[in-house]
């Protein structure tokens, strides 16, 4: 559970130990989701009359193809976060890294802090490896497996002049 009561969190902390999953409408399509649950662990208390303060780590998995081949990576996404929650129309408001909610809500959604903190940690692209070879840019083979019997493409000659300056360092 992502979501707690605003009355209680004013007396008490909680103790946030929840999963966000990764078919949860708060994930975008374009979002660079995780594989598995994203696991969220912390303490979230009051910070001061309408503020709440989160502090804890968010753990997961994403999988996506290897930027040269094209073969499944899966990479460990491991994160502390920290986040400010601030009601709507305080002095805060206007500062990017607090997190708004409706000063008459009656529950504190933290999965939008969560989304954000995992795009901004998980990579933007793998590889599966240092020295992958990749595809053929003619015919797609992988050359990790073995070598294709394409034709070298011959070069733009315009380039000529950078390609020697380039072999001299």
């Amino acid at each position: 559970m992502l979501s707690f009561d605003l009355r209680s969190l004013e007396t008490t902390a909680a103790r946030v130990d929840a999963d966000l999953a990764p078919d949860d409408p708060i994930w975008e399509e374009a979002d660079s989701k995780p594989d598995e649950p994203v696991h969220v662990e912390g303490r979230l208390s009051a910070a001061g009359d309408g503020k709440f303060y989160f502090s804890g780590h968010i753990r997961g998995s994403v999988e996506m193809p290897c930027r040269r081949c094209l073969e499944p990576v899966r990479a460990s996404v491991s994160e502390e976060a920290h986040f400010i929650f601030a009601e709507s129309g305080s002095e805060e408001a206007e500062d990017p890294d607090v997190y708004l909610f409706d000063p008459h809500a009656q529950k504190l959604d933290i999965r939008p802090a969560v989304r954000e903190s995992w795009l901004l940690s998980a990579p933007a692209f793998l590889e599966c490896r240092e020295d992958c070879k990749g595809l053929c840019a003619t015919c797609g083979t992988d050359l990790n497996k073995g070598s294709c019997s394409c034709v070298p493409v011959s070069t733009d000659s315009r380039w000529d002049a950078l390609r020697k300056l380039g072999s001299k360092s």
